[in-house]
């Protein structure tokens, strides 16, 4: 029987969304049918992710194959694919063909043909994809027929859990996808070995440890007769998942961002009319595998910043059912002779509001001020230190920072260019907000007399204000500061200020009766700018307490190129270089004079890498410390493994 499928249009519910984040309806680039083209790319592809409604209507995703060839084309608009698979706890095999059978059993499906030509009968949706080549189809259609045979042999069955499964499904309508946030891996074919570990909620560690690190995931959707449905994946760096709770009493909550795609809003749709989703997190290493399916929220613009900071399209899932099984998939990727080569188009990771300091900021869109640029001065051939003027927002009242916090700016005014598909000469710019956070570098404004401020002895920012930043030229916003013309005024929005208070240098306040711990501040490059703004302060608390009650130290870690950066700092800030440790790396004798002026301001120089000796080494014998550290990802890792079991608080930047 010959079947003449139409050409795909949109739902209502993908008409909602396109509308709800204001994109332009086009026309559906879904393909009708199966095309040969779609049916090269799947035969070649060694993966095949599936979706299905089990008998509650809830979908589930599962992940097949292991290498190319498993999933082919039979016939005109027809797809078979046969995998080893795990029958006891594949959600997908269990909603198509049910439970229970040991060895020799069968379980099987076949379409009734009053359905073939009606629609009727089980819908499924398939992602095909090449992690290799970085290729994907997505597949919708309804099972023809398929089972699943547990046989004893090498390729496992039997007791074991493992069997055979076969699918033929009538490909109704196929979407080749860009390669955007597909992360390059390397597949092979293994025999499952399923173990189940939890098929309760909360979810185990062993889950939440895999959404840690997991840096890709299959979901399936339906739409709202659930006739049809949509299977694609989500990417990103490792972690780009958040767990926002996860216990018996608040329930288990996920959250991930939508990152820049082709706008086509087709999962998204489906959520919007029928908000379910089935998710299934792949372990390439281990072949672990994580199956959830749970409840949908789609958060837009302020309601996806005040959970995910910087993210303007979000989804939020509430798990209602979910089971880990260990060893469950049929391939492994990514060690063992795999490699993985991470998508140019990742952004960073975004972490919960939840989890940083700066959620209110980045979730406020409507500036508290504005931040003209003034003057730059440029400190080595990659740091400069820039002054800003502040204007007050008319009706916003702006608190002043406080020493070692950081400002928070809108960059995407002058930065932004607008949605482009694909962007490869600056794959980072399609998901970067140009959104910026930088320590201020100077002290804030002064406190407010009696009666004035908020009330709680904070300062309240005037027009006039002024406000230092020391940065590094790295990316797109450091590199307009440092290009800017300063004859043309750049007006930058301030979203606030921020910064844990647990990152406030406090030192002294004691009875007299014994002495303080020594506060430490390790820094590496421009990481000493969060002490910059608190060390008058404290180099006047030093100066009026008795002795030994105010202690700290810095130890800075720089390279060559940056003792001017260290000259400048120490000369602003009197005294602050007979408590410092600079260690610098490079070739110190193609800057023999700044290294005496360093030293003569009476800090000791160190030509050669901090090491650990560095950081325990104490001014007192048995003395107690405190460690506040500030570096870029690559130090402040050896930092935290060093200072393992010591009291250590700490800031990290991506330069």
């Amino acid at each position: 029987m010959t079947l003449h499928l139409q050409q795909p249009t949109w739902h209502a519910g993908e008409l909602a969304v396109h509308k709800l984040v204001h994109v332009p309806t086009r026309e559906n680039p879904t393909a009708a049918g199966f095309p040969a083209s779609y049916g090269y790319r799947v035969q070649v592809s060694p993966l095949l992710a599936l979706g299905a409604l089990d008998d509650e209507g809830r979908p589930w995703t599962t992940v097949w194959g292991g290498q190319p060839g498993f999933a082919r084309p039979i016939g005109h608009d027809l797809l078979m694919a046969g995998s080893l698979v795990d029958a006891e706890n594949d959600p997908v095999v269990l909603a198509l063909f049910g439970g229970s059978g040991g060895e020799g059993s069968k379980r099987y499906y076949q379409m009734d043909p009053a359905d073939f030509a009606s629609g009727g009968g089980r819908a499924v949706s398939g992602l095909s994809i090449d992690l290799a080549t970085r290729d994907r189809v997505k597949l919708g259609g309804r099972l023809v027929e398929g089972g699943v045979v547990r046989e004893p042999g090498p390729l496992g069955g039997g007791e074991d859990g493992v069997a055979r499964a076969e699918v033929v499904v009538l490909v109704e309508e196929g979407l080749g996808n860009c390669p955007k946030y597909l992360n390059r891996r390397d597949i092979r074919a293994v025999v499952p070995e399923p173990r189940l570990v939890s098929d309760a909620l909360p979810l185990p560690d062993k889950a939440i440890e895999l959404l840690g690190r997991a840096d890709l995931f299959f979901l399936s959707t339906a739409a709202a007769d659930g006739r049809t449905m949509d299977t694609n994946h989500r990417g990103g760096p490792p972690g780009f998942v958040r767990v926002m709770r996860n216990s018996i009493h608040d329930g288990v909550d996920l959250v991930y961002p939508e990152y820049s795609g082709n706008r086509l809003y087709q999962s998204l749709g489906n959520m919007h009319v029928r908000p379910l989703v089935g998710v299934c997190v792949p372990d390439f290493e281990s072949g672990d595998v994580l199956y959830l399916t749970g409840e949908t929220q789609i958060l837009v613009g302020a309601d996806a910043a005040r959970i995910l900071p910087h993210t303007k399209l979000a989804v939020k899932i509430h798990v209602t059912a979910a089971r880990y099984v260990a060893k469950g998939l049929p391939f492994r990727g990514g060690g063992g002779g795999g490699t993985t080569d991470y998508s140019p188009y990742n952004p960073p990771v975004r972490r919960l509001a939840a989890e940083t300091d700066d959620g209110p900021a980045l979730a406020d869109t409507k500036p508290s001020a504005t931040a003209t640029l003034v003057s730059r001065d440029i400190i080595t051939p990659t740091v400069a230190r820039f002054t800003f003027r502040l204007e007050t927002t008319p009706g916003k009242k702006l608190d002043s920072w406080k020493a070692g916090q950081h400002v928070t700016l809108d960059f995407s005014p002058e930065l932004d260019t607008g949605w482009s598909h694909m962007r490869d000469d600056d794959p980072a710019s399609l998901n970067d907000d140009f959104v910026r956070t930088f320590t201020v570098s100077n002290a804030p404004a002064a406190q407010p007399s009696q009666g004035d401020g908020d009330g709680d002895g904070v300062a309240i920012i005037t027009d006039g204000t002024q406000l230092q930043i020391t940065a590094r030229r790295h990316g797109p916003a450091t590199g307009l500061l440092w290009r800017q013309n300063l004859r043309v005024p750049l007006e930058l929005p301030v979203l606030g200020f921020g910064g844990s208070e647990a990152f406030r240098v406090a030192v002294g306040g004691g009875d007299g009766k014994k002495k303080e711990k020594e506060v430490v501040f390790v820094a590496g490059g421009v990481g000493i700018t969060p002490i910059l703004a608190q060390a008058p302060g404290l180099l006047a608390a030093a100066a009026a307490s008795s002795e030994g009650q105010v202690r700290f130290s810095v130890l800075w870690s720089l390279r060559v190129a940056d003792l001017p950066l260290a000259l400048d700092s120490f000369t602003r800030c009197e005294g602050l270089a007979k408590r410092s440790r600079v260690f610098v790396s490079g070739d110190a004798s193609t800057a023999a004079e700044d290294v005496s002026k360093v030293e003569a301001l009476g800090a000791v120089v160190t030509v050669g890498r901090l090491t650990r000796d560095d950081v325990f080494q104490c001014s007192e014998e048995r003395c107690e410390r405190k460690y506040y550290c500030c570096a870029g990802p690559g130090l402040l890792k050896e930092l935290i493994r060093w200072l393992e079991g010591e009291e250590v608080t700490y800031e990290s930047f991506e330069y």
